[in-house]
């Protein structure tokens, strides 16, 4: 198998031993899926409602640690317990775990399986007490890295409102095609994913508020804006001075002109007082926790740099075994169907090609692997990140899987552990 991935821009195509069709969701189950999972969403009772109306700037900024939060949980419809109810608390410790490079996923201010993970790691990385449940030295430790503000206020500008957004994804991926790009549906959407928000977080913290109007103030979590295209300015010159795979790209783009990529260069609004994007050390290896669902990133010392909570491999095709090494990464990249990969519901007999975007199958970044038809790669759902399966991959949310690639440098280590 070897599709391709393609870098927008100057007709260039990269080709990359990637499979990236084969680790990506097939978009029209994932659409479903989210469609199912908003319905239900709107059917939460009025417990659930009231917990939300007290997610504010000053309760969740106010926030301290009293007592442990309540983790209630109540049936849902499968029989399945379902997380417990917002919490301001929970929430300010999710985005300072953020801050701190151990990523709980999208922030949801509710206790769940990617906020114990984070949290566990954490404590045990500053030494403390093992535990999965939010404790006063740790929150203390998360609170020691400085007293910023961890929601603050964002004017919508009239970049975020313009777009380009796509009136509606396709459930089937043929139809998809037909679409000159993958792109967010709406400024609810890009605005939640560029703050590394769930998107009913960020409805709950400004009710009433409207999105697609420019100059509107809202409420959002203070931590570095996700941003698009190829990497540029400080973060490129640093990526050549440390020789990370980056710099390599760049080397191999100046040697074959028709290779180089031009994509967007990533100048979205951030809030003020936050660190950028480039403020990153560099990862030489990368251990991939199958049992946990959880990726780990470490640098030449052995120190760890972060976390991620991860989706990897399924039962019908799991994650390889064994080690592989990160051969290149690519920024915006289309997804190439073949019929041979016989995708359930997709009844295609021709290879079609899926354009760049946020919500291509890949998502914003593809980390090409060692091993032929695997990588790691973001995903148009970054809210189901840790808690689904994937199609062999390593699946990261958006902001996460370029933060990484933004860090790890080419030929660095990936293990994968069984156990």
């Amino acid at each position: 198998m070897w599709p391709v991935v393609d870098r927008v821009g100057k007709r260039a195509i990269v080709a990359l031993l990637a499979g990236v069709a084969l680790c990506g969701d097939v978009l029209a189950e994932s659409r479903k899926d989210r469609a199912i999972a908003e319905r239900s969403s709107g059917q939460a009772g009025k417990n659930d409602d009231a917990a939300l109306g007290s997610l504010t700037l000053d309760s969740v900024n106010a926030a301290t640690f009293l007592a442990p939060p309540k983790q209630i949980k109540r049936k849902g419809r499968a029989g399945r317990g379902k997380a417990a109810s917002p919490d301001p608390l929970l929430l300010k410790a999710q985005i300072l775990l953020a801050r701190a490079r151990f990523s709980p996923g999208a922030f949801d201010a509710r206790d769940g399986k990617n906020f114990r993970g984070a949290l566990a790691a954490f404590a045990q990385d500053r030494g403390l007490a093992a535990t999965k449940t939010l404790n006063q030295e740790i929150f203390d430790a998360l609170q020691s890295g400085g007293g910023d503000p961890v929601l603050i206020d964002y004017t919508v500008t009239e970049a975020d409102v313009s777009g380009p957004f796509a009136e509606t994804i396709p459930r089937k991926m043929e139809e998809q095609a037909d679409l000159k790009a993958l792109d967010y549906t709406s400024a609810r959407e890009m605005l939640a994913e560029r703050f590394h928000m769930s998107q009913d977080l960020l409805a709950a913290l400004n009710p009433g508020s409207s999105f697609d109007k420019a100059g509107v103030t809202i409420v959002v979590a203070a931590v570095p804006a996700m941003e698009r295209g190829k990497p540029t300015g400080q973060g490129k010159a640093r990526a050549k001075s440390q020789g990370t795979g980056q710099a390599k790209n760049e080397s191999r783009d100046a040697a074959k002109a028709s290779d180089k990529p031009d994509v967007k260069s990533g100048d979205e609004p951030r809030p003020e007082g936050r660190p950028t994007e480039q403020d990153r050390p560099v990862v030489t290896r990368i251990e991939v926790d199958k049992a946990s669902r959880q990726v780990r990133a470490f640098d030449r010392e052995g120190k760890l740099r972060a976390f991620y909570p991860a989706s990897i491999g399924s039962k019908e095709k799991p994650a390889p075994s064994g080690s592989a090494k990160v051969e290149t990464v690519a920024y915006e990249p289309t997804y190439t169907y073949d019929p041979k990969y016989a995708f359930k519901g997709v009844k295609a007999t021709e290879k079609f090609m899926l354009q760049p975007g946020p919500n291509n199958p890949v998502g914003l970044v593809w980390i090409d692997l060692s091993i032929p038809s695997y990588g790691i790669h973001g995903t148009p759902d970054p809210e189901k990140v840790g808690k689904t399966e994937s199609h062999g991959c390593i699946r990261l949310t958006n902001w996460d899987v370029r933060d990484l690639a933004m860090m790890v440098e080419r030929g660095a280590k990936v293990e994968f552990k069984d156990e």
